[in-house]
């Protein structure tokens, strides 16, 4: 099926883009929400970079790249955000988390750490502002020590979270983006994977429900009224996904 028209893509459900026509299709929306931003040839050389660096990765049944996608998307589209930074930074999110030996060695510099190498990479081709905010939303990296416990890895990811997000307001818009992305839309998974995600993600809205109401996150309140109302969304989701649930 061939890519709609612009005023067709600009009016679909992000995630009835990715079903209906795919990363082509999502990759026509975004260059629809960017022609008018200033810095897009900025946003346009970070796709170029997150395409190469996930080539080889999927998100479920689609391509990673459509995920990082709507991730940006939504922060231009949907939270009314007119600033290049965080809309690169949505595309970038998971760029050093997944791919920092392949981002290092851009640097050339085997000196430091792949991480710090990586967020190096991501500050000189793109600013500093943009390695600050992809910096706040990645993970940890796995510690070999730390617990079997699932519901403990899961407490220590939102102590996480709400450590990393607490000083980084424009890192708050990119994450909230990226939970929707996989809260909301986490009737797209396939398997069993669906409530180990539910489990996982649903202690975090209450988290995200705070973070959103800060008056230092940097949306305009009809936005946050927004993602409060996809926070209650995601809810509903995690609650019929693990109705039936052993306790």
């Amino acid at each position: 099926m061939g890519t709609p028209e612009a005023a067709i893509l600009a009016v679909m459900p992000l995630h009835t883009i990715s079903e209906v026509y795919g990363e082509d299709g999502l990759r026509g929306r975004l260059l629809g929400e960017v022609a008018e931003l200033p810095g897009r040839e900025r946003v346009l050389a970070a796709l170029d970079l997150a395409a190469e660096l996930h080539r080889d990765d999927s998100y479920g049944r689609e391509p990673y790249l459509s995920h990082l996608l709507r991730v940006a998307i939504r922060i231009v589209s949907h939270y009314e955000v007119r600033d290049a930074d965080p809309v690169i930074a949505g595309l970038l999110h998971d760029s050093v988390e997944d791919h920092a030996p392949e981002l290092a060695a851009l640097h050339g510099d085997s000196s430091t750490d792949a991480r710090t190498a990586a967020l190096a990479v991501l500050a000189e081709r793109f600013g500093a502002r943009v390695a600050e905010i992809v910096a706040a939303v990645t993970n940890s990296e796995r510690d070999p020590a730390d617990p079997a416990d699932v519901a403990e890895r899961h407490r220590r990811y939102r102590a996480h979270i709400t450590a990393s997000l607490d000083g980084s307001p424009w890192g708050r818009v990119v994450k909230l983006s990226d939970f929707t992305d996989n809260g909301v839309g986490i009737l797209y998974a396939t398997g069993p994977i669906m409530p180990r995600l539910a489990r996982k993600y649903a202690p975090l809205t209450d988290v995200y429900r705070e973070l959103v109401r800060r008056a230092d996150t940097p949306l305009a309140e009809h936005v946050k009224e927004h993602i409060l109302g996809q926070l209650d969304l995601a809810d509903e989701r995690f609650a019929a996904i693990l109705a039936d649930e052993p306790s």
